[in-house]
Parts: structure tokens; C-alpha cells; sequence
């Protein structure tokens, strides 16, 4: 950023909104959509009950997505180096920008780009949520019990290939206790990506036959809840669906986690 650019940061970051304490950096990642839908997420749970939203400020980068398309890997290749690593550091920026912006706290609704939350955060001195913990921590707070006994109990998790090959959900899933159930290679190949398929060809109702193979694919393996860790597959399903009872929306844990953390900010600095 030029100096003038950088002072007038600094200004701004002494005004009404950016300069109270409990004020959300949001980074958008790979896609502007999926930034889009979180931010009408926390808005909306923020202000329900007829409270003060949650004060935010956005920097998002829809040329993201054409760089991650255009790379096809979000993994290291075999001599070490990153394919990404312009990505990340345009990432790093705007968490460095969202910083000086007056953010407090950092979030990043996306869920590829949480493959890349450890070297984003690098340095950082703000907490800086991450979805997958978001989702483990509340699981974890809602003392599900395991199908088998004796047994941990188990999460299904629908993604696509690249995020679950990140193993984003699975680690921190893992670390609390849970037991982590994925697609294997067959229900990939021929049930859940074909979904997606079909979902961009508009073929609404075949993706959502599809997707409900595929979730009760997982549920006969004794998965207590199936996460659905991926844009393409929210509301494919309508919401009267009795499996959607199921499934949970990551974003809709990252925004509750980013709205507690926002009153807890609130209340702690006496706004």
C-alpha cells in the first residue's frame, strides 16, 4: 500500500466502527459466494433478537478463485514448494490490512483457504478463528453419544476432493476426540461428485437424489451428523427434508463462534 493509502488507514481505523473493540475482520477466500452467505449468516444471527449486529469489515479478492482454478493443487509438490504461495501471501496481506483496518478479531469463511489457516495466521497477534475448530468445538459441546458402545462418537463429512484431502476437518475434528467418517473413492466418484455435476447442469432434482445416497451412505456407517463441508452442496436439498437433520453448515458454526466471540469483545471493553 502507498503512504497515503496506509494514513488513510490509520484514519479510518479511529472512526465509530472500526475503531470498537469488538469489530470482525473478514477474509474472503477462494469464493466471493461463500463470502457472501456467511456475512448474511452472521447478520442475521447477530441481530435476531433485536440486537446490534456484530460490526465487520470485509476484504475479499474474487481473482482468488481463478488463481486456485488455474493452479488445480492446493498441496505442496514433492520438492517442497507451494504452488499457492501467491495465494497465500494475498491472503496474508489482507489479514495485515484487516489488522491495521481495526479488526480485533479475524475469520475466513472459506474452505479451501483454511487449508492454508496456519501459514495465513503466521504472525498474527489476533485470535483468528478457524471453521473446522469452530465446528469440532461445538460438536464437542453438544455431548453426542456413539451409536456403538465403547466406540468414539463419529463425524461423516462431505467435501470435495481438495478439501478433504487438506484434512482441515479431520485434524481438528480429531483433536476432539471425535472419530472422522469420509466418502471413500467410490461413493466419490460416482455419487457425490456426480452430484455437484449435476447441480451445475441444473439438474436439481438429480443432484439431490445423489446427495442423499450419499449422506446415507454415511449414516449407515454410524455417523451421528454429517458435515456438509462444501458450497456447492447447501441447499441442494430442501429445507423440509427430514435429512438436513442430519447435516450441519459449517458457516453456520464459524458465524455463531464470530458472534460469541463478538459479545464477549463487547461486554469485556464496556461498549
Amino acid at each position: 500500500m502507498s503512504s497515503s493509502c496506509s494514513a488513510q488507514v490509520k484514519s479510518q481505523a479511529q472512526n465509530s466502527l472500526l475503531g470498537q473493540a469488538n469489530t470482525v475482520g473478514i477474509i474472503g477466500g477462494v469464493s466471493v459466494l461463500s463470502t457472501l452467505v456467511f456475512l448474511e449468516k452472521l447478520v442475521w444471527l447477530g441481530s435476531r433478537n433485536g440486537e446490534e449486529a456484530v460490526p465487520f469489515v470485509v476484504c475479499s479478492d474474487p481473482a482468488i478463485d481463478g488463481a486456485v482454478v488455474s493452479r488445480g493443487s492446493i498441496h505442496s509438490s514433492f520438492d517442497g514448494a507451494d504452488p499457492n504461495e501467491e495465494i497465500i501471501q494475498n491472503l496474508r496481506h489482507k489479514r495485515v490490512f484487516l489488522e491495521q483496518s481495526g479488526a480485533r478479531c479475524l475469520v475466513m469463511p472459506c474452505h479451501i483457504s483454511n487449508a492454508w489457516h496456519e501459514k495465513i495466521s503466521d504472525g498474527c497477534s489476533l485470535p483468528f478463528l478457524h471453521i473446522g475448530e469452530c465446528v469440532a468445538k461445538e460438536l464437542k459441546h453438544a455431548n453426542l453419544k456413539p451409536h456403538d458402545t465403547g466406540s468414539n462418537v463419529r463425524v461423516g463429512v462431505l467435501a470435495t476432493s481438495e478439501t478433504i484431502a487438506a484434512g482441515s476437518y479431520q485434524e481438528k475434528l480429531g483433536n476432539q476426540g471425535f472419530e472422522v467418517v469420509l466418502p471413500d473413492k467410490a461413493t466419490m466418484e460416482h455419487i457425490l461428485i456426480p452430484a455437484i455435476d449435476s447441480l451445475n447442469k441444473q439438474d436439481i432434482e438429480g443432484a439431490r437424489n445423489l446427495l442423499r445416497v450419499a449422506i446415507q451412505v454415511l449414516l449407515i456407517r454410524a455417523v451421528n451428523i454429517v458435515i456438509l463441508a462444501s458450497d456447492e452442496l447447501q441447499n441442494i436439498l430442501p429445507r423440509e427434508d427430514p435429512l438436513l437433520k442430519k447435516c450441519i453448515d459449517p458457516m453456520d458454526a464459524l458465524a455463531r463462534s464470530t458472534i460469541k466471540w463478538a459479545k464477549s469483545g463487547k461486554q469485556g471493553n464496556g461498549i
